[in-house]
């Protein structure tokens, strides 16, 4: 198991695995930044901690702002793809595949989700941000596919 861990093809995964996570994690920030510069909170007290005074200054800011939701979207977006990434992902650099070919799907995968955000954010005219969502999801089932390819004992 140890050789597993110290494989090129797990190294592969551990820094394309870091990188779509690091920017996932970078969402939430964001998603704080604008709702500080648009004054936009979710809660009460986030309100009155930021600038209202009183309950009806408070209530203003209690609101939906579109470029908020955006963020937080995008943000979403990423927890329901790159979390199955992680573990198929795992999975499928457990398996033995080819360096060349594990490579391919991490770096495709990766820049498939930057370029998403990236699409989603701007935002840029569809269908940029579905294609990449479809590569991105396309990736995370091929390599599926060969984990139970791989593990399939008849």
């Amino acid at each position: 198991m140890s050789e597993a861990f110290s494989s090129e093809v797990f190294l592969a995964y551990s820094t394309y695995s870091t990188i779509v996570l690091l920017k996932m994690l970078l969402m939430g920030p964001l998603t704080g930044y604008f709702r500080l510069t648009r004054k936009v909170f979710a809660n009460p007290e986030d309100a009155r901690a930021h600038g209202g005074k009183d309950e009806e200054t408070s209530k203003k800011f209690l609101r939906i702002d579109p470029d908020v939701e955006r963020v937080r979207r995008c943000h979403q977006n990423d927890l329901e793809n790159i979390v199955p990434f992680v573990g198929i992902g795992l999975l499928y650099a457990l398996s033995g595949p080819d360096l060349s070919t594990a490579v391919m799907h991490f770096r495709i995968f990766a820049a498939s989700r930057i370029f998403h955000s990236i699409a989603y954010l701007v935002p840029l005219p569809q269908p940029s941000r579905g294609l990449s969502w479809m590569v991105g999801l396309g990736v995370t089932f091929s390599m599926a596919y060969r984990v139970l390819k791989a593990g399939v004992h008849l």
